[in-house]
């Protein structure tokens, strides 16, 4: 049987770090990898490049410096950028004033679609995103879940692909929190709408982040599937 450290997991496309320290509280080996440098106040946990030189097997080296030999992962967790994916901006894919937006959705696409090609070589694997063009180019999620089913009261439908991997379960439903009245009919969540107040690059950011309760839900019953299924 294997124990949670014998098992290794990496969060692809994550700066955060929220899933991966929810990960290591339950003793898995994650790391997060991202081109940036980390928020979440790991480096040690932290490979500062781009996410297909460990999902290689490659050699790589931590934020800190520290080289860690090629692993094998059990799970791969990737969130690859949604800006030129997302339904929020459907209204620039094809509009004059940005004319380089075809080239960015192709290059976004290909590097979704580089996950789900590779997802043959890993036992497990997860793609988020949020409700975007992938359901059309690819496939529709697997399924389409909220923040405020895991305790966090705020909406933001996050779309997960999943390769060998059960639907997330809902398991602190709370009330879906506050939001506003965009003026053309629609809602919009207070936590979206306070991140206007931030620099665009921060703003970016702080819309990508996975909410608390999320990040645990993921940790608890992914890690728990991982664990059963070294049990079996």
């Amino acid at each position: 049987m294997k124990l949670p450290k014998d098992i290794n997991i990496l969060v692809a496309c994550e700066e955060s770090q929220a899933i991966t320290k929810e990960f290591r509280k339950r003793g898995f080996t994650a790391f997060s990898c991202d081109i940036e440098p980390c928020s979440g106040g790991h480096p040690e946990w932290h490979i500062q490049f781009d996410c297909t030189m460990p999902m290689a097997g490659w050699s790589f080296y931590t934020q800190d410096g520290f080289k860690h030999h090629g692993r094998k992962f059990d799970l791969v967790i990737a969130h690859p950028p949604c800006t030129h994916l997302c339904a929020s901006g459907a209204r620039w894919w094809n509009n004059p004033a940005t004319p380089d937006k075809p080239l960015l959705q192709d290059q976004a696409i290909n590097f979704f679609m580089m996950f789900v090609n590779n997802s043959k070589y890993f036992k497990h694997m997860a793609i988020e995103n949020p409700i975007g063009i992938m359901s059309k180019k690819y496939r529709k999620p697997d399924q389409i879940v909220q923040p405020f089913w895991f305790g966090d009261p705020a909406r933001k439908s996050t779309c997960w692909w999943l390769f060998n991997l059960p639907n997330l379960i809902p398991d602190n439903m709370v009330d879906e929190g506050e939001s506003f009245d965009c003026g053309n009919g629609k809602r919009q969540p207070k936590w979206y709408r306070d991140a206007w107040n931030l620099p665009p690059k921060e703003r970016a950011k702080a819309r990508s982040k996975t909410f608390p309760g999320m990040a645990r839900a993921i940790a608890e019953q992914w890690g728990n599937y991982l664990l059963q299924e070294t049990e079996a």
